[in-house]
């Protein structure tokens, strides 16, 4: 299928299956999908789990989560953030029941790697999440949906499920076509060292965290 939502023409590129396994043993495997014509020019991947094909068709719509990209979280499991811990929870539920997990790449909400770091450094002294990314000159939050509205619509997936417990996600998908049929928060991911950051999350952008530890 070819998708122009009023931007360039969106293919699918490539598909290839690619068997996943997480550091806790959960394993699983994954049709992972490229794209030309993403609006960003970024290599963002959408990865097919579970019955995704069956999701399509279904009465329920499938289970998708857009997962910004976070190198600390993701890769080195760092626990400043709950990123890791959110795409290990988002893979297995995904393919429990069928859908897409939109690997996207955005890090530090779209302000990048060393800009993230910047932003640990000054929340170090006090500034929390939002307000690091405001004092080094960035938007509090400069991730954009059109690519995972490109690939889901390309994918034929322009109806769907939302895992997430960000309103923004929502709110940019519904605005680009997506029908967004319900919202299904991830689990809370707390510790130490991310508390003060789930709780801006959860008081400052009206994400839907309980977090009775916190705050």
């Amino acid at each position: 299928m070819t998708v122009t939502l009023g931007l360039p023409a969106t293919r699918v590129r490539t598909r290839v299956s690619v068997p996943l396994r997480f550091p806790d043993g959960y394993a699983t495997t994954a049709d992972v999908f490229t794209f030309t014509g993403l609006v960003d020019g970024r290599e963002h991947l959408a990865l097919g789990l579970g019955p995704w094909r069956d999701a399509l068709t279904a009465d329920e719509a499938p289970l998708v989560r857009p997962h910004s990209e976070c190198l600390t979280g993701d890769v080195f499991g760092s626990e400043r953030c709950d990123c890791g811990p959110q795409l290990r929870e988002a893979v297995e539920r995904i393919a429990e029941q069928g859908g897409f997990l939109l690997y996207l790449r955005q890090e530090g909400r779209g302000i990048g790697l060393y800009a993230k770091l910047d932003a640990y450094a000054l929340q170090d002294t006090g500034l929390d999440t939002y307000q690091a990314n405001l004092a080094l000159g960035h938007a509090e939050d400069e991730r954009d949906y059109t690519p995972a509205a490109q690939m889901l619509t390309t994918l034929g997936a322009d109806r769907i499920r939302l895992l997430s417990n960000n309103p923004d996600k929502a709110a940019q998908l519904e605005g680009l076509g997506i029908e967004v049929t319900g919202r299904i928060p991830t689990g809370v991911h707390l510790t130490g060292a991310n508390a003060r950051y789930l709780t801006a999350k959860r008081d400052h952008t009206a994400h839907t965290l309980d977090l009775p530890l916190a705050g």
